[in-house]
C-alpha cells in the first residue's frame, strides 16, 4: 500500500484546490452520501447509505492511515464540494483505481470535477511514478464520460448490464489512462502553449 506521507497536503488547479480532509468534513459526507441523486450516480446498491455506514467509510476512506484521498475545495472561497480518491493501489504494476464525487448539485457541470481529476492524474504519473490510472463509471453518467474523456481516458471495454437503474439495466464502462498517453497530452498542451506565446510576441 502506498503510504499517506506520499500525499502531499493540497494539490492547486486553476479553479479547485485538493486538501486532505479532515474529521470536520463528517458532515458534509453525511448529506452527500445520504442524498439519492449521488447514490444514483455512485452506488451499486439502490438508494443511500446509511448513516453509520456513512461514517464508516468516511473514516476508513477519507482519514484513515492508508487513505489515498482529498477534499475537493473551490479555490475562490475554499468551499468544500467533494472528495476524490485512489484505491487498490498496485506498486508492482504500478496502477490504481480512481473515484470521484462531487457531492453539491449546484457544482454539477462546471468543470470542477473535471479539473479535480486531471490533478489527481497528474499527481499519479509525475510524483507517484504509476503506469496506468484507471476507473468505472455507469453508462448513463454522461457527464462524468465526457469529463474523463476530456483528461484523456479511453473506454477500455465494459460489463454488460452490470446495474439495474432506472427500470432498466445499464453497463458499467472501464476506463483508463496511461502514463505515455499523459505525458503526450502534457507536450501537446506546452507546445501548443508557446505556438500561441510565439505568434503573440511576433504579433
Amino acid at each position: 500500500m502506498l503510504h499517506r506521507r506520499w500525499f502531499p497536503e493540497h494539490l492547486e488547479g486553476e479553479t479547485v484546490v485538493l486538501r486532505r480532509h479532515t474529521r470536520e468534513n463528517l458532515a458534509d459526507f453525511q448529506r452527500w452520501y445520504a442524498d439519492p441523486e449521488v447514490a444514483r450516480l455512485t452506488r451499486y446498491q439502490d438508494g443511500p447509505m446509511r448513516p453509520e455506514e456513512i461514517e464508516r467509510f468516511f473514516l476508513m476512506r477519507a482519514i484513515g492511515p492508508d487513505a489515498l484521498a482529498m477534499g475537493i475545495h473551490v479555490k475562490a472561497s475554499n468551499r468544500l464540494i467533494g472528495s476524490c480518491a485512489f484505491s487498490q493501489f498496485d506498486g508492482d504494476n504500478g496502477s490504481a483505481l480512481f473515484h470521484i464525487t462531487i457531492g453539491e448539485h449546484d457544482c454539477w457541470g462546471k468543470g470542477y470535477g473535471g479539473e479535480a481529476t486531471e490533478l489527481m492524474v497528474d499527481h499519479a504519473f509525475s510524483a507517484l511514478n504509476l503506469h496506468r490510472v484507471a476507473l468505472t463509471v455507469f453508462a448513463f453518467n454522461e457527464r462524468a464520460i465526457r469529463a474523463y474523456a476530456r483528461v484523456g481516458f479511453v473506454d477500455e471495454g465494459r460489463a454488460r448490464e452490470a446495474i439495474w437503474r432506472d427500470g432498466k439495466w445499464w453497463d458499467e464502462i472501464h476506463m483508463s489512462i496511461l502514463e505515455p498517453e499523459w505525458r503526450a497530452r502534457r507536450w501537446q498542451e506546452r507546445a501548443a502553449a508557446d505556438g500561441r506565446a510565439s505568434i503573440t510576441r511576433r504579433a
